[in-house]
């Protein structure tokens, strides 16, 4: 099974951000603190090296997962009743107005 790897500086042209904001993804996504359009976000990439300090690599498949949360999803406003000109006021069972 053949993977399209990315390096930083061509996912961060895909996603249409500098190489220094993604790396600033990356470091909040360590942390567990990165947030995007108020959802909690992990990003999964390797980093080769003897002990992690090579080029980062990731997946076509995880800048897409990315992309989609960035994507706006717009929502319909529900819409308003008419306000009825009704004497009658729900929930109340007793005539209104001073006990005799």
């Amino acid at each position: 099974m053949a993977t399209d790897w990315l390096t930083a500086r061509q996912a961060a042209e895909e996603l249409g951000i500098s190489v220094l904001t993604f790396y600033d993804w990356l470091t909040q996504s360590d942390r567990g603190e990165f947030v995007l359009r108020g959802q909690a976000l992990v990003i999964n990439y390797f980093q080769g090296g003897r002990r992690g300090q090579g080029r980062i690599r990731i997946e076509k498949s995880e800048i897409g997962r990315i992309k989609e949360e960035m994507r706006v999803k717009p929502f319909t406003r529900a819409r308003r009743r008419r306000p009825t000109n009704s004497k009658v006021y729900p929930g109340i069972t007793v005539p209104l107005g001073r006990p005799n």
